[in-house]
């Protein structure tokens, strides 16, 4: 069962959950995920990269699953894209407003943005579950085009 989060709650999750992605510092962000999500969480990509569904398909392979579970996975995969993408101070992620969705889901769009000029040059939206104490369960993500 979900946790309902009144407005400030829910505005107060998104940016918690958007400075993980932006955390320069390994300990800090580390305990980010400890605190915003379940022990057990799971992100999962729900539409990979073109170059992940063709390669897939090259080998004769559904698209796979790309998932992952438990703090260490998530921490990696946090790691991961902040590496890629914040890192070089090219790009900065920035959350947009949440949302509660039915079944006790909540809503969060959020864009990566160019440092330079401020253009939005890709992002996406999840579809997020919360267990009781607010912290993350699952998150399903779905990216729209990155440039």
């Amino acid at each position: 069962m979900s946790k309902h989060l009144d407005d400030n709650e829910l505005a107060r999750f998104a940016e918690r959950y958007m400075t993980q992605w932006n955390e320069p510092d390994p300990e800090i962000r580390r305990k980010l995920i400890q605190e915003t999500w379940a022990p057990t969480g799971a992100q999962i990509l729900v539409d990979p990269p073109a170059e992940i569904r063709e390669s897939a398909a090259n080998l004769h392979f559904a698209v796979p699953a790309l998932q992952v579970h438990g703090h260490d996975a998530l921490e990696a995969r946090v790691t991961r894209a902040y590496e890629m993408f914040v890192e070089s101070g090219e790009y900065v992620f920035e959350v947009g407003p949440a949302t509660r969705l039915p079944a006790g889901l909540v809503g969060l769009a959020w864009s990566m943005v160019a440092t330079a000029d401020g253009s939005v040059v890709g992002g996406g939206y999840e579809v997020i579950g919360l267990d009781t104490d607010g912290r993350i369960t699952s998150d399903h993500q779905f990216i729209e085009g990155v440039r």
